[in-house]
């Protein structure tokens, strides 16, 4: 998602290149420079993918960015190292950064080992993973999500909290209007009204995080275009706690009909149905993880595929046929971050629904006649 309007800004500019006719000079003998191969797996995955550095644009071939602090720690020693990702993202092919003894580099996007992330070179020349707490684009990410959701929802609350009965302004009622969306749509219709007010903080908190995150990933410059909801280990956390909500909060209905479920007794003397039963209280989180993570980074690399496709053409069939689709790539981009926009909210709707679902049936009392 990285620097879309940067490409957009290039395609028009390749299409009026193709315009400008070429004069050629017989005596010019000066021999062009070899072009390097378009790499498109580094180009989607880089931009897609987490990173220690903020890439905004380049200017005389040098990178303008946004540089993050790196924070690892080496395995043997145990040293602790604290630097600016300028050392590292910087480096050419072949060199290292050295730290306190120590030796760093990002290892490719291609590469087969640890691609896209920091690795410490031993002495003898081998390759270790060290403990990574760097301060990276989804980490960023998350932060300014959090921060932008404190400022929009506790200036309203605390007017509420302040009075009451005060008529709310515009600003309070578009939070009201947003809150009770999710309340009246999502929440209650699938949590017993006793539970509501007990569970309605997490999914509220979800889903808000989860629109805002996918909302700001579309956006191409800094500080957002974050790929948060688009990183598997995001999403585990995510399907994790609506996993413990789940499970740590059911009734004992709940567990009764997974550990001694209404079967005939032959079923209950082979425990079948109880490993049946328990084997799918993992499955369900594991749905909701794959689901929001395969949607989101699925639309981040249509839009990049559609951007590396100017250049693979380009680089095949001239800069005529590039610019051509460039025009034709644009126009496909822009329909595809319409429809992102609309995918932002049905994975949070989703997500949520099937959250509150769940945590829903866990607190389901016996129904009798």
């Amino acid at each position: 998602m990285n620097h879309v309007l940067k490409y957009i800004i290039f395609s028009l500019l390749l299409v009026w290149m193709t315009m400008v006719p070429v004069q050629s000079h017989a005596q010019d003998t000066v021999q062009p420079p070899k072009k390097e191969k378009f790499d498109a797996k580094s180009f989607i995955f880089g931009h897609t993918g987490d990173g220690y550095c903020f890439h905004i644009t380049e200017i005389h071939e040098k990178p303008v960015c946004v540089w993050l602090p790196v924070i690892v720690k080496c395995k043997e020693g145990g040293s602790w190292h604290c630097f600016s990702s300028k050392h590292v993202c910087e480096l050419k092919e072949g060199e290292t950064f050295h730290h306190k003894g120590a030796d760093f580099y990002i290892s490719p996007i291609n590469a087969d080992k640890y691609p896209g992330k920091l690795v410490e070179v031993k002495a003898d020349g081998s390759l270790s993973r060290p403990f990574d707490i760097s301060f990276t684009k989804n980490a960023f990410g998350i932060f300014l999500v959090c921060a932008f959701l404190l400022a929009f929802f506790l200036p309203a609350a605390r007017k509420y909290k302040k009075d009451p009965m005060a008529k709310p302004t515009k600003y309070q009622g578009l939070v009201e209007w947003l809150t009770y969306t999710v309340l009246d749509g999502i929440i209650r219709p699938n949590i017993p009204e006793k539970k509501v007010k007990k569970f309605a903080p997490y999914l509220l908190t979800v889903f808000f995080f989860i629109f805002f995150s996918n909302l700001f990933g579309l956006i191409p410059f800094f500080p957002f275009s974050a790929n948060v909801t688009g990183n598997l280990s995001i999403t585990i956390v995510l399907a994790l706690l609506t996993y413990f909500f789940v499970n740590l909060f059911g009734n004992r209905h709940y567990w009764k009909d997974i550990l001694w479920p209404d079967v005939p007794i032959f079923l209950k003397a082979f425990p079948l149905m109880p490993i049946i039963e328990l084997i799918s209280t993992i499955t369900k989180p594991f749905a909701l993880m794959v689901r929001l993570f395969a949607n989101i980074l699925a639309g981040h690399i249509v839009i990049m595929v559609l951007m590396a496709l100017i250049f693979i053409i380009g680089g095949m069939y001239g800069a005529g046929m590039g610019g051509v689709m460039s025009v034709v790539s644009l126009f496909m981009t822009i329909f595809m971050m319409v429809l992102e926009l609309l995918v932002a909210y049905i994975q949070a709707y989703v997500f949520t629904i099937l959250s509150s679902l769940f945590i829903g049936m866990a607190q389901q009392e016996p129904e009798h006649e």
